[in-house]
């Protein structure tokens, strides 16, 4: 499609599938209700959406105006004050939209924070991954998104089973072997050159792709068990956000540093080499992180749930 018709046709792609999905929907599921739900936090709302949008802003547009232009130091410094008082707000409201109390679990807290690094991680590597085999290797578009596949393939495959295992390890173990898996993928995509053949670099790719898959599903699990069952649309809607949160980050820091590579005198393809390793390191650091502390707080009044509500819980998410 984008040979064919240039990049904006990519975002055709979603809409025969919504189409399909919402006749589908309208046709099988049943409406439901919850009477005793309390009233929409619309102050939280408006706050969240403002903060965050100025906070995407900055970071994406950061690269192109400059980090220390006028309008980006605004965006950051409007980001910090409006979700400031989010914070505020949400710790004073009867019914706040996003609970704080519960980033007193650890268990929420810290797999909240590795899922930004996944988002950090996976979408930041893979924005370069076809840039790499078309500026690099002098692929075709076509040919790079064939080229790509091996990561997304991998994660198809493996992510079913993440639940699982991770109901039979433990998230910990799971989430932690994920991480240290996709780093060392990164670390070795540091490694690859104009003149590496194709394969020596889909296994790498691959490699990238089963770390996350064993780790992202599992992670919203962990951030579902740590609350009520009540809380668990929150918690992974939390999960959700925070992995987006990550994957804008990931695009705009990484992006600074291929740039930051370039205006120092290197190449295009050193500079992707090293977002590779930055991007490596920081997971390999988060799989540390996850292994000392993705576990349930001493404090926690919540049992752990069964292993099979585990595993469901993961795998639908």
């Amino acid at each position: 499609m984008v040979e064919a018709f240039g990049w904006p046709a990519i975002f055709l792609v979603n809409v025969p599938v919504g189409a399909v999905l919402l006749v589908a929907g309208l046709r099988t599921l049943d409406e439901s209700r919850n009477p005793s739900a309390p009233a929409i936090d619309v102050p939280g709302t408006v706050l969240s959406v403002l903060g965050v949008g100025a906070l995407t802003y900055g970071l994406i547009e950061g690269g192109s105006r400059g980090w220390t232009s006028p309008v980006i130091l605004s965006g950051f410094a409007a980001a910090a004050v409006i979700l400031a008082a989010f914070v505020v707000v949400e710790g004073r409201v009867a019914a706040p939209m996003l609970p704080l109390r519960l980033f007193r679990q650890r268990l929420f807290t810290v797999s909240n924070t590795a899922m930004i690094v996944v988002g950090f991680a996976l979408m930041g590597s893979s924005f370069f991954f076809s840039q790499f085999f078309v500026y690099v290797q002098g692929s075709s578009i076509l040919r790079a998104g064939v080229q790509t596949l091996p990561a997304t393939l991998a994660m198809v495959v493996v992510s079913p089973f993440a639940g699982r295992f991770a109901a039979r390890y433990g998230f910990r173990i799971m989430v932690t072997l994920g991480l240290a898996l996709a780093g060392l993928g990164l670390l070795a995509l540091g490694f690859v050159q104009a003149d590496t053949g194709y394969a020596n670099v889909w296994w790498r790719l691959a490699v990238v792709g089963i770390g996350f898959a064993l780790t992202m599903s599992p992670l919203t699990g962990a951030a579902i068990q740590s609350v009520s069952p009540q809380e668990g649309g929150l918690a992974s809607g939390v999960s959700s956000t925070t992995r987006q949160i990550g994957a804008v980050l990931g695009v705009a820091v990484l992006g600074a540093v291929v740039r930051t590579r370039e205006s120092g005198g290197a190449s295009f393809e050193e500079g992707l080499t090293s977002a590779f390793v930055v991007a490596g390191v920081v997971t390999l650091a988060t799989a540390v992180f996850t292994g000392l502390w993705l576990t349930r707080s001493t404090e926690s009044s919540r049992p752990a749930s069964p292993a099979p509500r585990v595993h469901e819980n993961a795998t639908s998410h």
